[in-house]
């Protein structure tokens, strides 16, 4: 070779593989066209190697062309990724915090704390990872979440929980559904009734199934899903209806019909953290906005209703 070749005639020939035509790998490296032509030229002929076919004013790309670029694309996804983790690096001196929270708030509650919390701790680089309850308990004891909201009880000694919203479930069934006449719903009113269930896995399953069962009452499950967004938009559309934590109903409450439940079944929710955390103001700051907003929820008419 002449010379050794340059990174910007590396740069051009990507260009040019990925736009196709000189013209438009111009507009991507905002330099004039006769440029392009110049340095794809001196990168052939410092290569050695016949990279393009000159067909009626088109540069058509050989084989070679082909195999260079299928190894220069791997070195350009390289350099992205360098970059992506310097950015990454650039947040966390910022502030990180990894949150992790059960999928049924991981919805329109957690954007009103992040909102909140933002106001506050602006820049912070927040992770968000939205599992089941003792997933979230156990990236806590490992420290790869800092803090949790969870709806199980979480009894390791190296993990400080605080109760962030504790209410009795209420039923709620589709407008217009018969059972939305009684003032509330008790649990052989059930019976029979069509009835969108919790996977057996889930901690709100487990507490209705013992209530129930204590009643006698025997309500006919015609579907389940771990997911309590998907248990109010089915009840919401008709097809039965279900045991719900009030802050579940956060933004569908008004396409339902909502009514306590006798006997109560009390639910709680918990925040949770290491003792030892890092991360402690911000750990700290978002805790006290998510109490405040779950404060804010228990104030909705749908979310303060007498058990």
């Amino acid at each position: 070779m002449a010379r050794p070749i340059s990174l910007r005639q590396v740069e051009t020939f990507n260009a040019m593989m990925k736009a196709g035509t000189v013209g438009r790998a111009a507009e991507m490296l905002h330099v004039s066209q006769p440029a392009i032509s110049k340095l794809l030229a001196h990168f052939e002929e410092d290569t050695g190697l016949r990279l393009f076919e000159r067909t009626r004013g088109r540069l058509v790309p050989t084989q070679a062309a082909r195999r260079l670029y299928e190894e220069i694309d791997r070195i350009f996804a390289g350099v992205q990724q360098i970059e992506r983790t310097v950015e990454l690096i650039r947040r966390e001196e910022q502030g990180q915090l990894v949150i992790g929270v059960m999928p049924a708030l991981a919805g329109s509650f957690l954007r009103e704390v992040v909102k909140h919390f933002l106001k506050i701790h602006p820049g912070v680089y927040l992770t968000v990872v939205a599992r089941h309850s003792q997933f979230i308990a156990d990236r806590i004891r490992t420290r790869t979440i800092d803090i949790g909201l969870v709806n199980a009880p979480v009894t390791d000694p190296d993990i400080i929980t605080e109760p962030f919203m504790e209410r009795a479930l209420v039923c709620i069934m589709p407008i217009g559904h018969p059972l939305a006449a009684k003032p509330w719903v008790e649990a052989a009113d059930l019976d029979g009734i069509e009835f969108i269930s919790f996977a057996s896995s889930n901690h709100t399953s487990t507490a209705v199934e013992s209530s129930l069962r204590a009643q006698n009452a025997k309500p006919r499950v015609v579907m389940e899903t771990s997911a309590s967004l998907t248990v109010c938009e089915m009840v919401a559309a008709g097809f039965g209806v279900s045991l719900i934590h009030p802050i579940h109903l956060y933004g569908i409450g008004n396409r339902v019909a909502i009514r306590p439940f006798r006997p109560a079944i009390p639910l709680r929710l918990v925040l949770c953290r290491r003792v030892d955390m890092r991360n402690s103001t911000l750990v700290n700051t978002f805790a006290q906005v998510a109490l405040r907003e779950a404060e804010a929820v228990d104030g909705h008419p749908w979310a303060s209703l007498p058990a």
